[in-house]
């Protein structure tokens, strides 16, 4: 048999290697705490879960959703009103995605024909490039560096690179660095996007898992954002729905129109049960949000305080459910330092090289365990002398 060439860019899936190694020590006996792949292990609240259990209860459900629901796309509206302040129609500015992940993999082929560019971060997640690489795009990659606290620097795109790319895919909270970035920021985004002719694509999908007291919004909120982008938002982590697969793409409507056409070619819409889950997660009780974020943060303090301890500093992140971490440098590579520490102390991390050549030197904590579970880590870690 003859495969695609495209498959040719693509290996196995980083966090499916890490299952594989994780399912191996468990077969075995052995300690493992995963700390690599940011699933939540904090449980969407009650009347979320009683909405989308009653309504898959329903034997009319399970017919195909096609489209959104009208009142899907009002509540996704009415929603970004409320938290964010900004208004868009729910008609023409608003469409679900079967989650985040999916979007991100299939947005690049609205925009881009064999050999366009599209620009993408770097350290970046996976499907950032990896959605591009199937649309047979080129990539640009734009340096986050810790000297410049992981923010873009536009101004280090060459101009011709500019002049050629479709769309730039940009990400604050930003996963894996938990880099915030400045209002700044998105004036100088908004007024390059303009200037070169490019759609911005921003993944806003940890704007409520921000910590220290600090707050984000949108980037539609920015004038002039909607001429030239959309936001990628979704329930995964702040409301628990990570199995569920809900996300939305908002914000400028010949985008928001062509994602539509793709996706009716390619799916049948969101299980409506689904929808009537997200729709109870946006207009209940929001407490859950302000629950959901004290539980990452306090995680965070713990695990830092804990790995401070016993010789690992780790940077306090300003948001998202991770911590970036440099590895002790008596290691060559992530991979290596990643592999040594689940073998010596079953505490599942991910390389830093999984998210772009220029992620090496780091590893990517998710702080998806509770607290006992994280000082185990640490004396686990203690105890196999791996950081002597």
């Amino acid at each position: 048999m003859l495969f695609a060439k495209r498959m040719d860019k693509f290996g196995e899936g980083v966090f499916t290697t890490l299952l594989f190694i994780k399912n191996r020590r468990l077969a075995e006996g052995k300690l493992v705490v995963d700390m690599s792949v940011g699933t939540p292990n904090i449980p969407p609240a009650p009347h979320i879960r009683e909405a989308l259990a009653r309504e898959a209860a329903k034997p009319e459900s399970y017919v195909y959703a096609i489209s959104d629901t009208a009142e899907l796309q009002n509540t996704v509206s009415d929603w970004y009103a409320r938290r964010y302040g900004v208004q868009l129609d729910p008609r023409t500015e608003v469409t679900s995605l079967l989650g985040s992940q999916e979007g991100l993999a299939h947005i690049a082929l609205t925009f881009a024909d064999d050999g366009d560019y599209i620009l993408v971060p770097a350290p970046c997640y996976p499907v950032f490039g990896d959605g591009p690489l199937i649309a047979g795009a080129k990539l640009h990659h734009m340096p986050m560096r810790p000297e410049k606290d992981f923010i873009i620097d536009l101004q280090e795109i060459p101009t011709e690179v500019a002049k050629q790319a479709k769309l730039m895919v940009v990400s604050y909270p930003n996963n894996p660095t938990t880099a915030m970035a400045p209002d700044s920021f998105y004036h100088d985004l908004i007024a390059f996007a303009k200037e070169y002719d490019i759609a911005v694509l921003h993944d806003n999908a940890y704007s409520d898992l921000v910590f220290d007291g600090k707050t984000c919004g949108s980037f539609l909120r920015f004038e002039g954002a909607k001429d030239v982008g959309v936001e990628f938002n979704s329930l995964s982590k702040t409301y628990g729905m990570a199995g569920a697969r809900v996300g939305f793409c908002v914000g400028n409507q010949d985008i928001v129109s062509h994602l539509k056409q793709l996706k009716s070619n390619m799916d049948y819409g969101m299980f409506l049960p689904v929808q009537k889950a997200a729709i109870a997660a946006l207009t209940g009780d929001q407490s859950c949000v302000e629950m959901t974020c004290h539980a990452y943060e306090n995680r965070r303090n713990i695990l830092c305080d804990a790995f401070d301890q016993i010789g690992w500093h780790i940077d306090r992140g300003a948001s998202t459910m991770f911590l970036w971490a440099k590895i002790p440098e008596k290691f060559a590579t992530s991979q290596e330092f990643a592999m040594e520490l689940v073998n010596q102390t079953g505490v599942l991390v991910t390389p830093g090289s999984a998210f772009g050549p220029s992620g090496e030197g780091y590893v990517r904590i998710a702080l998806v365990q509770n607290e006992d579970a994280i000082l185990q880590a640490a004396a686990s870690i203690k105890a196999s002398g791996i950081l002597d």
